[in-house]
């Protein structure tokens, strides 16, 4: 699974000019699940995004959690994160999750970070959605479960 984390002040979700996801102080996370994710992929980028430390406490150090802060998350899914761009000038998607593996791991990882007491706002799976938000910092951040 690869996650990238933008802390932002705000974000939205529109599907087809419609608003289906919004959230203020939190993070922004794009959801790129492989064709080999588990759930021990899923327990693993929960954990570790609900308790990274990348928000700033009273003397500006990135010393807080979006769990500290109370924030909130916007969760997209992207399988667009898994291009293999190595050959030629049209990306290949061959090994992100087909629809039926990935859209359980995606609502799991989304009900993992509710489990633990944060508010998580989303868009819809295949769908085409424009994702707006306020990048603070900026603070972006891509991890992978493959590289733990």
């Amino acid at each position: 699974m690869r996650a990238v984390v933008q802390r932002v002040s705000k974000a939205s979700v529109t599907i087809a000019q419609q608003e289906v996801g919004k959230i203020d102080q939190g993070l922004v996370i794009l959801l790129g699940i492989h064709e080999k994710d588990t759930q021990d992929d899923v327990d693993y980028l929960v954990k570790k995004i609900a308790q990274m430390r990348i928000f700033e406490d009273e003397q500006g150090k990135m010393n807080r959690s979006v769990e500290d802060v109370e924030g909130q998350i916007l969760s997209v899914s992207q399988f667009t994160l898994f291009a293999d761009t190595k050959k030629g000038n049209r990306p290949s998607f061959i090994s992100a999750a087909r629809p039926e593996t990935a859209i359980p791991l995606y609502e799991a990882f989304n009900e993992g970070i509710r489990n633990r007491g944060i508010t998580v706002a989303t868009g819809q799976f295949g769908a085409d959605m424009a994702v707006s938000l306020i990048n603070d910092g900026p603070v972006t951040i891509i991890i992978d479960s493959q590289n733990k």
